[in-house]
């Protein structure tokens, strides 16, 4: 199997498998990753985060009662303006769409695309069982590490139940995931998911959430 020193995206058995860094799946048998925590109704920040693109807006809800820490490091780098001209290097038609990747800060190296920086702080694992469905917002991270999350983010385009307590869900796409679908229709190269032509964040910014 090629190593590549990548956040990426790969197929497993026909599922797809989000993962970062060295593997292409999750190896790691059930006694090495954190046990997930049961989750009720989503409590929502009283925050939402914005994102706005060259193919419009979007909106995410955030999941402080499940994962606290990846919700204050979001915002966190949303306040810096962190966000502000990265773009969406890998997506996959109408199913997903990953991004937050300094690397692609002014488009970047392409090649290195999805690796990130490896001084970033990283966020430890929060495993929950709120389920991967249209519209939610997961952690990226290394496929052989489960606390190896810093800023690159998933949204799903449709449900992926194999990711449940897999990965970190800290939101949802409550506006806009139309955009988010379109984003994930950009020309890419189908055998690495990079897109030809960068998706950019033109701002992120938070906002008051209407009740």
């Amino acid at each position: 199997m090629k190593i590549v020193k990548s956040f990426f995206v790969a197929f497993l058995l026909g599922v797809l498998a989000f993962a970062c860094s060295n593997n292409t799946a999750i190896n790691k048998g059930p006694s090495t990753m954190p046990t997930p925590k049961v989750a009720g109704p989503p409590v929502y920040d009283d925050e939402v985060a914005v994102f706005e693109t060259d193919y419009g807006s979007f909106k995410i809800a955030l999941y402080p009662d499940v994962a606290p820490l990846h919700v204050e490091n979001f915002k966190k780098l949303i306040r810096e303006k962190f966000y502000d001209g990265l773009g969406f290097h890998r997506v996959l038609p109408d199913f997903i769409i990953q991004g937050g990747d300094p690397l692609t800060r002014g488009g970047g190296n392409r090649g290195m695309w999805g690796a990130g920086e490896p001084n970033q702080p990283t966020v430890p694992a929060e495993f929950s069982t709120r389920p991967f469905v249209r519209g939610t917002v997961g952690a990226a991270r290394k496929g052989d590490d489960a606390n190896s999350a810093t800023s690159q983010f998933f949204i799903c385009l449709r449900p992926n139940p194999d990711w449940d307590g897999q990965y970190t869900v800290f939101g949802e796409v409550t506006q806009g995931l139309n955009n988010v679908q379109i984003i994930s229709n950009v020309p890419s190269d189908p055998r690495t998911q990079k897109v030809k032509d960068l998706p950019v964040i033109k701002r992120a910014y938070l906002e008051k959430r209407q009740q």
